[in-house]
This record gives structure tokens, C-alpha cells and sequence, in this order.
């Protein structure tokens, strides 16, 4: 390792010597420098010359948040090739995600960053802004560097694309069409709409396992337990998708009279959002238990804690009340139908004649056989689900996409509908047109979650009246950024999902 790579710590005290008794100044330059070009050089160069002594400092991988597939040198490739340049004088991985505490570390003299950020405005709260305040705070100031920029994403995307043909073209097209300030925009607008999450809670236990082989005794696999961790899934993800782009968010579910787990479904829940919570007798909170083994993240088998009997009874009249009572006052209303016992009858019946905008999914799982079907939802404004879902309504694998998407939409009078394709892709329809996205997912390492992130997104671009490709791109990114992590263990983040879709656009 070069002698220039040093910890913060290190470096801290380094340069409290270099400063002492004399009148060195330092500069810092942050960032991720994906891939080293000709720009940063020139960046550094000029940086160089504003001081005596230049500090870089690298954002580490698990904070790059351009998108999956990136950062595509990891980040001791990066730190090595910016050491190798003769005008950096120390190198250092940041230990956060953002600059601002680094610049406490680093007490940089000059903080200069390049002239494609010169226009913000320094009493924003976007992150060049607050990276400003944390610079004066330590008696520093910020420049900006006057030479020609480049983008590691353009030159990522151009010579090192980590898509198929088919997705690079349709990107090349896509970005013609809608510019960054165009989906900004749209997606900024999604901070006015009130919106109503619904369907049940489902806790997700993943136990992690080195298998050992078959037992002596039986035919049975052995395991050895590893590890464990515990995530927020079901309409708790959904909800904190969703408040992540809008601060008004309600979350209705049922909790279980049985082992409610009522303290960590709160303390997993953003703050913005506020539950409400029935209680479903005789019954324990939703758990999926799922046996993976570690080192491929291949799950084995699963075992659901659950009584998936009907909601009934006074618990029933209950519930109807509150739908009967609040519905009408949301913009938005996205029901999560796991198939579990919350949708009853009647309460279909009141989110499909109550709600002003309402976007479904019925999920086929392994706990209601394939017998939750979409139809029951007939009306809704948009329906969001997966191809293998879509199909349990024909019964008929064979049937052509299109025509499936085509006759569903007639047969329950639904404007908007988002089909999940797996590898192939988005097809979305709207009022007769059909349009397709390709998948833009490089990476998939677990996909539980995916179609919820998915329906998060489209459910707020659809009310929104998003144009119906730019609908199938939003849907994309989501489930690309969810199949990249393990089950519900983050939420997609408005300012990272933004930075993805401009990444993909470059």
C-alpha cells in the first residue's frame, strides 16, 4: 500500500504536525472517482495549486449510491490510483456517508469541488450546501475549480457498460426524451401526495447456515447456524419506501394478539409515518422464517408463523368503520394483499368504491395456495404484480403477455397495469397502450422485496400521471436497487434513487 493511503486518524495527526509552526494550507477534494479520467487529474492539479498540501478523500463502497453495478473499481483500486498521482499528497477512505464529518477530521484551509457545482444555493440542505457549512465551521472556505469536467458515470456507461445491448439502447433513446430535471421533478412531486399503505405486517427472519451434508441417521440436510437477522417486510417496507418521497403517510395492518412484536415493528417504521393497528385474535404477527445458506445467499427452506383465517367479527366491523370513515380523505391508497386474512370481502369492497386513487397487488405465495387473485379488486385505478401472479388469473401459462395484460384490464375496468417480468423486464399499459422496460438490474442477490419496492414507486408515479414509459423506469430502478440487497434490510432512499437514475442517464 502506498505510503500516501492513510487512515482519518492518521492523517489527522499528520497534518496537525505539517501545520504546526508554519502557515501550510490544505485542500481537500472529495467524492468517489469511480473511474480516474483525464477531469479529475486536471481537478486535483488545480486544487493542488490553490495550497501547499492535498488531501483526497474517497467515498467507500458500501456509500457509493449510484445505482447497483457501481462503484465499478472497488475502492482500494481507487484510493491506489489516485496515490499514484504526483500533485495528491495523502489519500484517505471516508468512515461516513456524507463529506461533513471527514471535513471535521481533515480541517481543510480550501474545500474545492468542480465547476458543474458552483450553482447551489448555500441555503439549500443538498448535500454541496451543507458540505459549505461544515467548511466554514472549521474556519475553511470553499472553491471551485475552473477546468473541463468529465463524469465517471458517462464514461462508465459508454466503455465499460455493465448492461446488455438492449438496455444500453433503450437508455440512449430513454435520456433523449427525459432529461435529469425531468425526472426530478417528477419525483419530487410525489411530496404532495397524502397517501394510505395498507395490508398486512410480515416480519422477515433470515437464518443464515453453512451446510454440512446429508445426516447419518436420515435423509435429511444438516446445517450449521451461522448467523441471524430480523427485517421489516411486508406493508412496513412499502411504508417506508413510500415515506422516503412523501412525509404524509399513514400505515394501516394487524398486528397479532399473540406475539404482537409491536415494539419493533415501531422502531423499525420511519419516523414520518403514522401506524395504525388492529389486532387480529388468536392469531401471532406474521413471521417468515427463511434457512439460507451464507456464503450464496440460497435459501434452503422457509417456515411462516401465521393464522391466515379471515378478519371477522367485531375486529371485522371495526376495521370497515375506519376504512368507511378515512379513505376518502387520502390522494393515494396502496393496498399489499399477501393473501393472509386482512382483505376481506367487505373490506375490498370499501378500498375499491372509497378511494380516490387506489393502486393493488395481490401476491401469490407459498401461504394462500395461489387463490388471492386480482380480480376481487375490480376498479382499481392501477394494479402492480408479477407475471407468475398474472398468470394464476388465466390459469394458462401459455397465454401471450400482451393479451394477458390487455384482457385483465378490460375484464376489471383498470386504466393503469404494471407487469413485473422478471429478467425481460416492465410491460405497462394504460388505456389501451402498451409500452416495455427493459430490465436494468446487474446485480440480483436476493429478490424478496422487489415487487413491493416496485409497487411503492409506480403506485406514486401512476396517481401522479407520470407518462407511461417514464412510469416502467421508476417502477425498474426500484426493483433494481431492491434485488441488490439483502431482503428488506434498506429502503429505497429518495436522494440515493435519484443519483441512480442520473447515474443510469449519464
Amino acid at each position: 500500500m502506498s505510503i500516501k493511503i492513510l487512515p482519518l486518524k492518521e492523517l489527522s495527526e499528520v497534518l496537525t504536525t505539517a501545520r504546526n509552526g508554519s502557515d501550510k494550507k490544505v485542500v481537500q477534494c472529495h467524492g468517489c472517482f469511480d473511474l480516474l479520467h483525464i477531469g479529475h487529474i486536471r481537478h486535483f492539479t488545480e486544487a493542488k495549486s490553490k495550497g501547499d498540501i492535498l488531501v483526497v478523500t474517497v467515498t467507500p463502497d458500501k456509500f457509493v449510491n449510484k445505482g447497483p453495478g457501481r462503484p465499478a473499481f472497488k475502492e482500494h483500486l481507487r484510493l491506489e490510483a489516485i496515490a499514484s498521482l504526483d500533485c495528491v499528497d495523502y489519500v484517505a477512505l471516508n468512515e461516513w456517508q456524507t463529506a461533513e464529518e471527514t471535513i471535521a477530521v481533515v480541517k481543510p484551509d480550501i474545500y474545492c469541488k468542480g465547476p458543474e457545482y458552483k450553482n447551489s444555493n448555500p441555503d439549500s440542505n443538498d448535500y454541496i450546501s451543507r458540505e459549505q457549512r461544515a467548511v466554514e465551521s472549521v474556519g475553511g472556505r470553499m472553491e471551485f475549480t475552473e477546468d473541463l469536467t468529465f463524469s465517471s458515470s458517462t464514461l462508465i456507461n459508454s466503455y465499460l457498460p455493465v448492461f446488455s445491448d438492449e438496455v444500453t439502447s433503450f437508455l440512449k433513446n430513454f435520456k433523449r426524451k427525459y432529461s435529469v430535471a425531468d425526472i426530478n421533478q417528477v419525483i419530487d412531486s410525489f411530496s404532495k401526495l397524502k397517501v394510505l399503505v395498507m395490508g398486512e405486517t410480515i416480519i422477515d427472519e433470515y437464518h443464515y447456515v453453512s451446510t454440512m451434508g446429508k445426516s447419518m441417521k436420515e435423509p435429511i440436510l444438516a446445517s450449521k447456524l451461522l448467523d441471524e437477522e430480523k427485517f421489516a417486510g411486508g406493508i412496513l417496507a412499502i411504508a417506508n419506501h413510500v415515506s422516503s418521497f412523501t412525509d404524509n403517510v399513514d400505515m394501516l395492518t394487524f398486528l397479532g394478539e399473540k406475539q404482537p412484536q409491536e415494539s419493533f415493528v415501531r422502531s423499525s417504521l420511519k419516523e414520518t409515518i403514522n401506524p395504525i393497528f388492529f389486532t387480529k385474535k388468536n392469531s401471532p404477527t406474521i413471521v417468515k422464517r427463511r434457512f439460507i445458506e451464507k456464503e450464496l445467499v440460497q435459501k434452503l427452506f422457509e417456515v411462516y408463523e401465521f393464522n391466515d383465517d379471515l378478519v371477522s367479527g367485531r375486529t371485522e366491523g371495526k376495521y370497515l368503520s375506519w376504512l368507511e370513515e378515512n379513505l376518502p380523505k387520502y390522494d393515494l391508497v396502496i393496498v399489499a394483499d399477501y393473501g393472509h386474512g386482512m382483505m376481506t370481502e367487505k373490506a375490498i369492497e370499501k378500498v375499491c368504491s372509497l378511494s380516490k386513487f387506489l393502486c393493488v397487488n395481490a401476491q401469490g405465495n407459498a401461504g394462500n395456495q395461489g387463490n388471492n387473485s386480482i380480480s376481487k379488486y375490480h376498479g382499481a385505478d392501477c394494479i402492480s404484480l408479477a407475471q407468475h401472479e398474472l398468470v394464476l388469473e388465466f390459469r394458462n401459462k401459455h397465454i401471450n403477455a400482451e393479451n394477458m395484460v390487455r384482457t385483465i384490464a378490460e375484464k376489471m375496468e383498470c386504466p393503469n397495469v404494471i407487469l413485473t417480468r422478471g429478467k425481460y423486464g416492465t410491460m405497462c399499459y394504460r388505456d389501451g397502450d402498451l409500452d416495455s422496460v427493459p430490465a436494468i438490474a446487474p446485480k440480483i442477490i436476493d429478490r424478496v422485496g422487489a415487487g413491493d419496492a416496485v409497487l411503492s414507486l409506480v403506485a406514486m408515479a401512476t396517481c401522479s400521471g407520470v407518462p407511461l414509459d417514464l412510469c416502467g423506469f421508476i417502477g425498474n430502478a426500484a426493483g433494481a436497487e431492491a434485488v441488490a440487497i439483502v431482503g428488506n434490510k434498506n429502503s429505497i432512499e429518495k436522494i440515493p434513487y435519484i443519483k441512480h437514475m442520473e447515474s443510469l442517464l449519464k
